[in-house]
């Protein structure tokens, strides 16, 4: 006798149940019968990733290889097996200036720089990366390019005929007005001397005096040994520390405004990065978000102890660079400006539109911000600039 608790089945609610018995038993003879007739069982076949060969614009020591890794990293966990980067280092296929182009041509398919090394082919390049400045500081223009910039920035390589999709990441910080032999103490210690930087800043540090040599970062120390350079600036503590700059100067000039903020340009092939499907082209796109974060992260406990390192190991002298200076620049700036602007009308476009945004958010920002260095100096102790 059944126990009362369970549950009566009539034959109708069995027949359903019957029904779907005998179609899956049917597919399964079906199924067999025809791997009988083949002489083979179905198999699953892995399918090969999509490999992406991608090369930097930065020497293999270099801290921004880690961050370069970093965004590698995050595609290729996100990608799931269906989609690889490979990850060259500078000069691994071609010279870092020579990046964007290749990637363009299809010589690689993807490269990781900055907008500056390209800036050749059009100023306006300079905007997406150490352009003049806003108001407005790393983070804030980076805000530019996503609410904004991106849509004048596919317009740039339209007009330029480079055939690239670009996204960027990385705020960087302010870059150092650099290394120089002697402190400069004043704008005019500027005039003659002979100087390394790129992109628009060549401009502006020409408007001011210098003799501007353009040079990747690899470059730098063996041009300032043969004194072809006398002065430079490449971009933070470590980077500068890791290729040697303590070793040719010992006078490191923090703060300017010929590089107030610049980003990565992590750029691919066009033509290669729509023929993928939506979904990773996506985890390309969105991977950049990924690795700004993770970037940033890695610069501020990296500069932060080598700036410390080459004041207390390698005994270079830290100085603020002086307010003359930052005047001089911002007035150079002006001129700068107001020439690209009259030459060319897109430059105009995107400044004005680069220029609102810093007005607006700038400040939104004014206003708002907490005095962190009053805080600061509350709880280490003066700075004693």
């Amino acid at each position: 006798m059944e126990s009362p608790s369970k549950t009566v089945v009539t034959e109708q609610a069995q027949e359903p149940s019957r029904r779907k018995f005998l179609n899956r038993a049917g597919a399964g003879v079906a199924g067999a019968a025809g791997a009988a007739i083949t002489g083979f069982p179905m198999i699953a076949v892995a399918q090969s990733p999509i490999v992406l060969k991608m090369q930097g614009a930065w020497g293999a020591k270099d801290v921004f290889n880690e961050m370069a890794e970093q965004y590698v990293q995050r595609v290729n966990e996100m990608a799931g097996g269906r989609l690889r980067i490979d990850y060259l280092v500078a000069g691994s296929v071609v010279k870092p200036f020579e990046v964007m182009e290749a990637t363009s041509k299809g010589v690689i398919d993807a490269g990781h720089q900055v907008a500056v090394y390209w800036y050749g082919k059009s100023k306006v390049a300079s905007l997406f990366g150490s352009g003049p400045i806003t108001g407005c500081d790393a983070n804030q223009n980076l805000a530019w390019i996503h609410r904004e910039g991106h849509v004048f920035y596919d317009e740039l390589m339209q007009k330029i005929g480079l055939n690239v999709m670009g996204f960027f990441a990385m705020p960087m910080p302010t870059q150092p007005l650099g290394w120089f032999k002697k402190p400069i103490a004043s704008a005019k210690e500027l005039k003659g001397l002979k100087y390394r930087t790129v992109g628009l800043a060549a401009d502006l540090m020409q408007e001011l005096g210098t003799k501007v040599t353009q040079l990747p970062g690899g470059e730098i120390v063996p041009a300032m040994e043969r004194g072809v350079i006398e002065a430079f600036e490449f971009n933070n503590p470590t980077s500068d520390r890791r290729f040697g700059a303590q070793d040719v100067a010992k006078n490191y000039m923090m703060g300017s405004y010929h590089q107030a903020m610049e980003f990565f340009e992590i750029v691919f092939n066009k033509k290669k990065f729509q023929s993928l499907p939506k979904d990773l082209q996506a985890i390309l796109r969105y991977g950049t978000e990924a690795a700004s974060t993770a970037n940033y992260a890695l610069a501020m406990d990296n500069y932060s102890k080598d700036l410390l390192e080459l004041r207390d190991k390698d005994k270079v002298k830290i100085i603020r660079t002086p307010k003359d200076v930052f005047d001089a620049q911002i007035a150079a700036w002006d001129k700068v400006v107001k020439r690209l602007t009259d030459e060319d009308p897109f430059f105009k476009k995107v400044w004005e539109s680069q220029k609102a945004w810093g007005k607006r958010v700038g400040y939104y920002h004014f206003f708002n911000n907490a005095d962190y260095q009053t805080a600061y100096e509350h709880i280490h102790g003066k700075l004693g600039f």
